[in-house]
C-alpha cells in the first residue's frame, strides 16, 4: 500500500518506524465551514514553543524498519503509541488559529498570493464547485486543494484528476475535519481532537490515504475549522507536515457573497495565503474569485501554490 515508515526520538534513543460539514458553523447558520478568524488569541510562551519546535524530530525523514517493536504492531500503531508516550503529559497553553508553529504566509515580499482551496467532506460539505476549478484551469491559476478525507471518498474520480493536474498542489484536511486538540477543545461549537492519539489519526490516517492514491505524502496540514492547541501543531510537525492557516479569510467558510469574497481577495497583499473553499458550488466563492483574479493580475500579482515559496 506504500506507507512511509517513520522514526522518532524517545529518552535519547531513535525508534524507526515502519464548506465543511462536520467543521465551521457561522452563526446563525447551517453551514459547517470556517467563520472569521479571532485574533484575541494570546500566544504565550512563544520563544519556549520555537524552541521546542527547533528540536523535534521529524518523523517523515526516517526510513528504517523498528527492529525492536514487537511483532503484528503495524507502522501506524508503533507511531501513535510513541507520540502518545512524547505528549501525553504535556499541557498545551495556547487554543486558536495563530497559535505557536503555525504558518500564515508566504515568506517573501513578492507579489504573489497563494489561493487555498479547502474540500471539507461530510453531508453537508462533500459538493463540488467544478465551476471554479475549471476557471483555475482554462486561466492557468495555481491553487494548493486541501482535502478532507471524507470529501475524496465522495469525489474519488475527481480528487485523482485534480491530483494529476500540475496546477494543483494537495495538502490535508483531516480526516473527520476536527479542530486539533489534544484536551478536546471546541471551535464553534465542533469539539477537537479529544487525546493525542484521536489528534494522531486525524492527521495520519488521511495523509496515508492521500500518499496510498497520489503516491505523494502531504508536506501541510489545515485542521477542520483551523483551530489547534501548540502541542497538537507540534504533532503534526512530528508526523511530517506543516500546519498552515491564512491571513486572508477569502470566503468566511463559504458564507460570503461573491462581491464579498472579491473584496476580501482585492485586500491581500504581497505573500498572502487566502483561505477558500471547493466544496460548495452554489456559494458565491466561484464568481468572487473569477471577478477578483483578473483586477489582482492587472495591479502585477501572480499566483503560487504553497510549495512554491517557504512560509512564515
Amino acid at each position: 500500500m506504500g506507507w512511509i515508515k517513520k522514526g522518532i526520538v524517545l529518552g535519547g534513543a531513535l525508534l524507526f518506524l515502519g464548506g465543511c460539514a462536520g467543521g465551521v458553523e457561522p452563526a446563525g447558520s447551517s453551514t459547517e465551514e470556517h467563520q472569521q478568524p479571532n485574533h484575541s488569541e494570546a500566544e504565550k510562551d512563544t520563544n519556549k514553543g520555537k524552541n521546542n519546535e527547533a528540536h523535534q524530530p521529524d518523523l517523515s525523514k526516517e526510513r528504517e524498519q523498528d527492529k525492536g517493536t514487537s511483532q503484528g504492531d503495524d507502522e501506524d500503531t508503533v507511531t501513535e503509541r510513541a507520540l502518545v508516550q512524547k505528549y501525553s503529559s504535556i499541557q498545551p497553553r495556547q487554543w486558536g488559529e495563530n497559535v505557536t508553529g503555525v504558518k500564515t504566509a508566504l515568506n517573501t515580499q513578492e507579489k504573489v498570493i497563494a489561493l487555498t482551496l479547502d474540500a471539507c467532506g461530510g453531508p453537508n460539505g462533500s459538493g463540488y464547485d467544478q465551476l471554479l476549478i475549471q476557471f483555475l484551469q482554462q486561466q492557468k491559476i495555481p491553487a494548493t486543494l486541501f482535502v478532507n478525507s471524507r470529501w475524496i471518498d465522495a469525489n474519488k474520480e475527481a480528487f485523482l484528476a485534480l491530483s494529476r493536474d500540475p496546477l494543483f498542489e494537495i495538502e490535508n484536511h483531516g480526516t473527520e475535519h476536527k479542530p486539533l486538540s489534544v484536551k478536546g477543545q471546541s471551535a464553534y461549537g465542533v469539539k477537537g481532537t479529544e487525546s493525542v492519539a484521536e489528534a494522531v489519526r486525524e492527521v495520519m490516517t488521511n495523509e496515508n490515504k492521500i500518499l496510498e492514491l497520489t503516491g505523494k505524502k502531504p508536506k501541510y496540514f489545515r485542521s477542520g475549522t483551523a483551530y489547534y492547541d501548540e502541542v497538537a501543531v507540534q504533532i503534526a510537525s512530528d508526523l511530517g507536515e506543516t500546519a498552515v492557516n491564512y491571513n486572508v479569510l477569502g470566503d468566511a467558510g463559504a458564507t460570503f457573497t461573491s462581491e464579498q469574497v472579491k473584496s476580501a481577495l482585492l485586500a491581500a497583499q504581497p505573500g498572502s495565503i487566502a483561505l477558500l473553499h471547493m466544496n460548495q458550488p452554489k456559494s458565491g466563492t466561484a464568481q468572487g474569485i473569477i471577478q477578483a483574479v483578473p483586477l489582482l493580475i492587472e495591479q502585477g500579482f501572480r499566483f503560487v501554490k504553497l510549495e512554491d515559496h517557504s512560509l512564515k
